[in-house]
């Protein structure tokens, strides 16, 4: 583990630092446009043209890392953003921050993909668990930072942008220096999306729904929190504290996986979340502390259903169909998170922020999830796959 942790350190710093100023960026334009009374499905449409450009950037990724290399890659697409960060603060034309949150879902997809090859190429068979269990908990750390940045810099202002900017920035030093040798070229993944719909279509929905909440979650709990007449220290503590409950959730849902049957862990998961969710969905206004509270169950619940979704396709394909798997199930995912902001969003302006919550009960109803195989077939084709960070990145 400590052999693990010092080799990838580099990245891991790159990881947090670069997920620090995602958090952030995402809070700050949902808070920002909310401040200004734009509508909850403007909001929605920025936060799914992030998500669309996720999708987009699978494909670009792999024909420029090909190309140019896994550094020069990382560092092109993070000059990228931190210039579409700063370009927030020359305009607030709408339509101009929707295609910026493209053009940086893009290109963070690129950055993901950088990291995440790396890792799977460098990591020795024996420790890629650890691997990623240290790359998801920098992630999930850097993610919670960005909300506290808030609670320190709430005027929402210039300062903000340019603290996300120097994130951006800051996360180009450790890779550049790293001495770690440089990953593989790696080769796109084949989608065999009809044979999938033919033979998981529930997975590949449920995945979907996943999506929607997940994306709902990023773009719409901080005009939530705006609605219920919170100060800008008080969401970001909330945002902070919900994403938080995602890394605590990880290691007893990967203990829980592992031991029971994981069809009746995701039903299970799916009946709390709406039970979880149900008191924000019904009540007008709740003492901030009830908040953070139920907020922390609610986070445990929602970021511990994309890697149950994740175990179940693996039981249920084989083993040699498993990479174009992982495409399909974050395809599907992406398309689910561009739509859930849009259809939140729109009916925020009428039916006001608690809908958000109404609407993560009412996914966490739609529980029907296939049986694998049967246990022989579990075991003979489950394997543990790390769920891929920017499944729970704003």
């Amino acid at each position: 583990m400590k052999k693990a942790l010092g080799v990838f350190f580099p990245l891991y710093t790159t990881t947090m630092i670069m997920l620090l100023g995602s958090g952030l960026l995402t809070t700050y334009i949902s808070l920002r446009l909310a401040s200004v009374n734009v509508s909850g499905a403007l909001i929605g449409a920025i936060t799914a043209a992030n998500y669309i450009g996720l999708v987009i950037g699978g494909k670009i990724g792999h024909f420029l890392i090909a190309r140019v290399g896994h550094i020069r890659a990382y560092v092109s697409c993070a000059g990228i953003i931190t210039a579409a960060v700063l370009m927030h603060g020359l305009t607030e034309f709408i339509p101009v921050w929707v295609g910026l949150r493209l053009i940086i879902g893009l290109c963070m997809m690129c950055q993901y993909m950088v990291l995440e090859s790396w890792f799977n190429d460098q990591a020795e068979p024996n420790q890629r668990g650890v691997v990623f269990g240290f790359y998801m908990a920098a992630s999930y750390l850097g993610m919670a930072l960005g909300q506290m940045v808030l609670m320190l810099q709430p005027d929402l202002g210039l300062s903000s942008l340019l603290i996300i900017a120097l994130c951006f920035s800051l996360c180009l030093v450790p890779i550049a220096l790293t001495t770690r040798s440089h990953a593989q070229q790696i080769s796109p993944a084949p989608m065999e999306l009809k044979f999938f719909i033919g033979s998981i279509p529930k997975i590949l929905a449920s995945t979907l729904v996943v999506g929607m909440v997940v994306g709902s979650f990023y773009g719409l709990a901080p005009v939530y929190s705006s609605l219920q007449s919170l100060s800008t220290q008080q969401t970001g503590l909330f945002m902070a504290v919900s994403i938080f409950a995602g890394l605590v959730a990880q290691l007893p849902l990967s203990w829980l996986s592992d031991k029971y049957n994981r069809t009746l862990l995701m039903r299970i998961n799916a009946l709390l979340l709406a039970l979880a969710a149900l008191p924000l969905a019904i009540l007008p206004q709740i003492e901030f502390h009830l908040l953070l509270g139920i907020g922390f169950v609610v986070g445990m619940l929602q970021f511990t259903l994309y890697p149950l979704v994740v175990a179940l396709a693996n039981d249920m394909i084989e083993p040699e169909r498993r990479v174009s798997l992982a495409a399909c199930l974050l395809m599907s995912f992406g398309v689910g998170a561009s739509i859930g902001p849009l259809i939140v969003g729109a009916l925020m302006q009428p039916l006001g922020g608690n809908i958000l919550y109404a609407f993560f009960a009412l996914c966490g109803g739609d529980d029907d999830v296939p049986e694998p195989y049967g246990e022989e077939r579990r075991r003979a084709v489950c394997g543990r796959c790390p769920a891929t960070t920017y499944c729970y990145a704003g």
